[in-house]
């Protein structure tokens, strides 16, 4: 999430805007403009830029992908408000069997923690709509929430400066959050954390202060096989 939300003044701006700016921007290579394509090149070698939110963009690939695999339903930037469209869900997942609807969001970068905590409650609270059509005439679906931080040296640095906050505010199993995600077990019942890596296509659980190695085959597994 992200990347995996609504606009905030200044550095509290949603993840949306802020997921922009922190993505990776592309340029020129060589620091200078170039016009056409170079005498020693062929138009076959010349590659599309990356979009400018590729990384998180691949981060929900991964996540939609592995959801594909389960057979839950998934949305990509479910909007919550649709009068607000930058209100959105960076993946949404329907689980009919645990009848929950998983929100999950993505971080690259989290430059407000706060912000981004209380972005994710309202998204969780507007969600509850979606929650209740899911459910037709049955009960309404509960809302599960899952953070997903890109393993960033950044991302890093904040877990460990911060570990009471992010506890307090995600008290599930991270280990139960891998496994909810990546076997398509029933999410748990509190939000919760865990890492992810586009590049290498692997979630695996955060370890938590004072917790020993996280062990079993989701702490290493290829999550994309």
């Amino acid at each position: 999430m992200n990347g995996s939300g609504s606009a905030r003044p200044g550095s509290a701006r949603s993840k949306e805007d802020t997921g922009r700016r922190r993505h990776s921007k592309h340029g020129s290579r060589s620091g200078s403009p170039s016009i056409g394509p170079s005498p020693c090149r062929s138009l076959g070698d010349i590659q599309p830029d990356e979009p400018r939110d590729a990384g998180h963009l691949a981060a929900q690939e991964l996540v939609l992908r592995l959801a594909r695999q389960h057979g839950r339903r998934a949305d990509f930037e479910l909007a919550t408000r649709p009068s607000d469209p930058a209100r959105s869900i960076d993946v949404a997942l329907r689980d009919d069997a645990a009848r929950a609807l998983i929100v999950v969001e993505i971080w690259n970068r989290l430059d407000d923690l706060g912000a981004a905590a209380r972005a994710t409650t309202r998204k969780a609270s507007e969600a509850e709509g979606p929650a209740v059509l899911a459910a037709r005439d049955g009960p309404p679906y509960r809302v599960a929430i899952c953070w997903l931080l890109v393993d960033t040296a950044a991302n890093r640095r904040l877990v460990a400066r911060y570990p009471e906050v992010l506890e307090t505010r995600f008290p599930g199993t991270s280990l139960g959050w891998v496994r909810c995600l990546t076997e398509g077990l029933p999410p748990p019942n509190e939000p919760g954390l865990a890492w992810i890596d586009p590049r290498s296509g692997r979630i695996v659980p955060l370890r938590r202060r004072g917790q020993g190695p996280v062990r079993g085959p989701t702490s290493g597994a290829d999550a994309a096989s």
